[in-house]
Order: C-alpha cells, then sequence, then structure tokens
C-alpha cells in the first residue's frame, strides 16, 4: 500500500517572532507605498515626488535584505513577503505608466502570469518540504530590468514622452527576462519537489541514523 503523502499547513510556520521582525516590518512599509506611489503619479504636480517615492521604497528594499543577511533576521515568512512587496510595487507603477505606454500591458500581463504560477509553486513547495526558496540570480536580474524600466520612463517623463521605439525595446526585453525567470523558477520547483524530503520523515531517518551510532558505540 502506497505510503500516504505528508502535507504542512504554512500558518504552521508563521509564527509571531517569524512575522514581527524589522526586515518584514520594512517589507510591509513598502507595500503601504504603493497606493501613495499611484496618488502621486496621478494626482501630483510633478513626477518628482513619484519617483523620490519609488526610490525610498527601493532603498528599503535594499535595507531590509542586508539587515536581514548581517543580523540573523531572515525567516520563511520573510522570504515570501518580500518579493510580494517587490511585485505589488513593480505592478502598481506599471498599471500606471501603460495609460501613456499602452505596450507595457504585454510585460505587465506575462508579470500576473509569472507570479500567479510562482506564488503557487511556492505555497506547494512550502507544503511539501517547509522551506522557503530565495530569489534566484534570474529573479533578482529580471526585478533590477523591470525597476530601470519604471525609473527610466518616469525620469524621461519629466521632459516628454520616451520615444516608442526605447520604449517598445526595454517593454521586449523585460518580457524576455520573465520568460527566462519563469521558466528557470518552474524547473527548479518541479526538481525541488521530486527530491523533497518531509520534515517528518527527514527527522525519523535522522534518529534512526542516530539510533544506529548509538548501538554502535554501546557494543
Amino acid at each position: 500500500m502506497p505510503k500516504k503523502q505528508q502535507y504542512y499547513k504554512v500558518s504552521d510556520k508563521l509564527t509571531k517572532t517569524q512575522i514581527l521582525t524589522i526586515p518584514n516590518m520594512l517589507s510591509f512599509f513598502r507595500i503601504a507605498l504603493v497606493p501613495v506611489i499611484v496618488a502621486l503619479y496621478f494626482f501630483g504636480d510633478t513626477q518628482l515626488w513619484t519617483i523620490l517615492v519609488l526610490i525610498i521604497s527601493g532603498l528599503t528594499d535594499i535595507v531590509d535584505g542586508f539587515i536581514a543577511r548581517h543580523c540573523n533576521m531572515t525567516s520563511d515568512f520573510g522570504k515570501m513577503i518580500d518579493p510580494v512587496a517587490d511585485k505589488l510595487t513593480q505592478f502598481s507603477v506599471l498599471i500606471c505608466l501603460i495609460f501613456d505606454y499602452p505596450w507595457l500591458a504585454v510585460p505587465l500581463a506575462i508579470m500576473g502570469v509569472k507570479e500567479i504560477g510562482s506564488l503557487i509553486l511556492r505555497v506547494v513547495v512550502f507544503k511539501k518540504t517547509e522551506k522557503v526558496e530565495s530569489a534566484d540570480w534570474h529573479g533578482k536580474a529580471n526585478t533590477v530590468l523591470i525597476y530601470s524600466t519604471l525609473m527610466l520612463h518616469l525620469i524621461w517623463g519629466i521632459w516628454t514622452s520616451v520615444p516608442f521605439e526605447v520604449s517598445v525595446a526595454c517593454a521586449i526585453i523585460c518580457t524576455i527576462m520573465m520568460i527566462v525567470s519563469c521558466t528557470l523558477y518552474s524547473i527548479g520547483g518541479v526538481k525541488l519537489l521530486k527530491n523533497a524530503t518531509p520534515p517528518a520523515e527527514a527527522e525519523k531517518d535522522s534518529d534512526t541514523e542516530a539510533g544506529k551510532q548509538s548501538d554502535k558505540y554501546d557494543k
């Protein structure tokens, strides 16, 4: 009879200690800045304020990563909420920009599909292994490209519209990188699921191995 697969509730790992850390508070702060960025874009006197708040958001992203790594504040919850804050910011600014640059709807749509798929995969992997994978190099490269595209359009837009060729080129590059990143994450996630050992079994194997070592020394 095949062994029944054991899964774990995501909520089992979301303890108060994991959630209430300085890096996570900074991630929540970035999420709170999203409506501010949108409001400034549509109702501000100048795009300079939008750019300033977006820069502040980006700096907090750098700071929370630095604090998490150097102050031993990394957590599974942090690995989940940090990319959520990033994508909400990117998504909201892209929505603002498509009113002036409609073709940016393509990378926006690809981003939506990619992030929904990535979220589902992260949850499945977490439920099976109790592990949350950190962003890979291609994910970080994708983030840099998207933010560069956003800043280019915002800064250039202070004086005039971004030339059609430049804007379309940025959209194409971002779209290709998102597809590449999504593909690599999917391949990595599937491999992780295939090779995963549920925590309970891993602990059982560890106890068994420890017992064998103990018996060896007793003899």
